[in-house]
């Protein structure tokens, strides 16, 4: 084989590398901004927990907002909680009979999707102490 043919293929194998990588990360980014919000959609509208604890059921942006509220920090749901005043103020004056869900397992499912949507920062929070520390 020529040298320059060598070359060429070394190339091109390294290229495909980096594409093959650069594709599954970004399928992986996608699949974390989807499956969150997705999540968040079945415990609340589908497995029914927003009548269990008699609360409506939300929209695409209801649903978005409700899971960046679970997922990001404190500083995070002051900005959410800012954008939503500035949107509608009168959200806020809302009433709501709000109540303990029913001891099933359909609404176990859903507490049990919403904490885990809830409990990832805490797990990099404290995976990045433990690594300042050693």
């Amino acid at each position: 084989m020529s040298p320059a043919l060598r070359i060429v293929l070394r190339i091109l194998g390294i290229g495909a590398l980096v594409a093959g990588g650069v594709a599954v990360a970004l399928a992986a980014l996608v699949g974390v901004i989807l499956l969150g919000p997705l999540m968040f959609w079945i415990a609340w509208n589908v497995l029914d927990f927003a009548a269990a604890v008699g609360l409506p059921e939300l929209a695409f942006w209801g649903i978005v907002l409700a899971t960046l509220f679970l997922v990001v920090g404190w500083f995070g749901k002051v900005v959410i909680a800012a954008i939503v005043f500035l949107i509608d103020p009168s959200w806020f004056h809302g009433a709501a009979q709000v109540r303990w869900p029913e001891p099933t397992f359909r609404n176990f499912l859903a507490v049990a999707l919403l904490a885990l949507l809830a409990s990832r920062p805490q797990a990099h929070a404290h995976e990045r102490t433990r690594r300042r520390k050693h």
